[in-house]
């Protein structure tokens, strides 16, 4: 199998100081974005609830901190030759951010059901963007895979990789417990695993007695495949779903962290993603894109497991088509 993340350093793995470190270099770099009370989660689950506006970051989403940390850790002569990677939009978006800022070409592949919005959203920041003819993000992902070995440029992995965990869930996991330090339950949202293996890495590590909950599709739920069988099931059927960022197989870096990390998952359908996205408009005026909204989808769903209070909801990004959202509406 070839891989995701040839650049790294073999040796590299997911610590602390690793994440220390990218959190000192993303500082002024990205926004710390805020965290908000939730009155209405809050007598719902009846514990405090907040909320972590990630849907608020420079990029529409938290996968920009990612993005800027691996780039800097490629050798800089190299990167120059341009970088490659595969995405269902948001970490597509923010490496051709990135790759902006600090000058370096980058290519990226693309499911030919992605979000039309992140489709120009990335074209606008310069990137060369490359739909395949999969509609599934698996599927597009070896096909990318094998176009970046022909070209010989890096691949830089949406999720499984140590600096992308670090970046992406371990800078976040950090703002969370200085923001509210009191927080003992987090709830994320897990596709590959990127976040959600960086995030837990960070807040079981620092706070006491914390629980972990991860949110999946059900109609993908790798994650819960993964722990069922006792190793990462890194490819999983095509779904048909307006939630792209949730399709797909689990990364083995991300399961190694996560298998004895988290506490629940939580699986929700597609119908329960689109009343979230409307239950946030509805409740606090922020419009998410479908794959933020499982984890609100999980706590409207009452399947959670008893929760330790103070709790702190994870809100992953916005970008989303006016026509997708137009479809979420009709629904209601």
């Amino acid at each position: 199998m070839l891989e995701r993340s040839g650049y790294a350093d073999a040796g590299e793995r997911l610590s602390p100081a690793l994440i220390t470190e990218a959190a000192v270099f993303l500082e002024g770099r990205i926004r710390h974005t805020p965290v908000e009370e939730s009155p209405a989660l809050s007598e719902r689950l009846g514990v405090p609830v907040w909320l972590k506006l990630e849907c608020l970051q420079i990029t529409g989403s938290f996968k920009v901190r990612g993005a800027l940390f691996a780039l800097s850790r490629l050798p800089r002569a190299r990167a120059l030759q341009g970088v490659a990677t595969c995405s269902a939009g948001n970490h597509g978006k923010g490496l051709a951010y990135a790759a902006r800022q600090l000058d370096i070409p980058v290519t990226i592949y693309v499911p030919s059901s992605v979000d039309e919005a992140k489709y120009r959203a990335m074209v606008a920041l310069g990137a060369e963007v490359v739909r395949s003819r999969f509609p599934g993000y698996d599927e597009t992902e070896a096909w990318a895979l094998k176009e970046a070995a022909q070209s010989g440029k890096p691949f830089i992995s949406a999720y499984d990789d140590p600096y992308i965990m670090a970046g992406n869930g371990g800078t976040t996991a950090v703002e969370v417990v200085r923001a509210v330090p009191s927080a003992r339950t987090f709830i994320l949202p897990v596709g590959g695993g990127g976040l959600a293996g960086g995030f837990a890495f960070y807040v079981k590590d620092q706070v006491p007695g914390a629980q972990f909950i991860a949110c999946q599709h059900a109609g993908s739920p790798a994650l819960q495949r993964s722990l069922n069988q006792g190793a990462a099931v890194t490819e999983m059927p095509a779904l048909d779903t307006i939630a792209g960022g949730l399709e797909g197989g689990l990364g083995r870096r991300p399961f190694e962290v996560l298998k004895e990390r988290v506490d629940h998952v939580a699986l929700v359908s597609e119908a329960e993603l689109r009343a979230g996205v409307r239950w946030m408009l509805d409740h606090h005026q922020y419009l998410i894109e479908p794959s933020s909204a499982v984890t609100i989808a999980a706590c409207l769903s009452e399947r959670l497991p008893p929760l330790a209070g103070p709790v702190v909801i994870f809100l992953s990004g916005r970008n989303v088509s006016l026509s997708t959202i137009r479809a979420v509406i009709r629904d209601s």
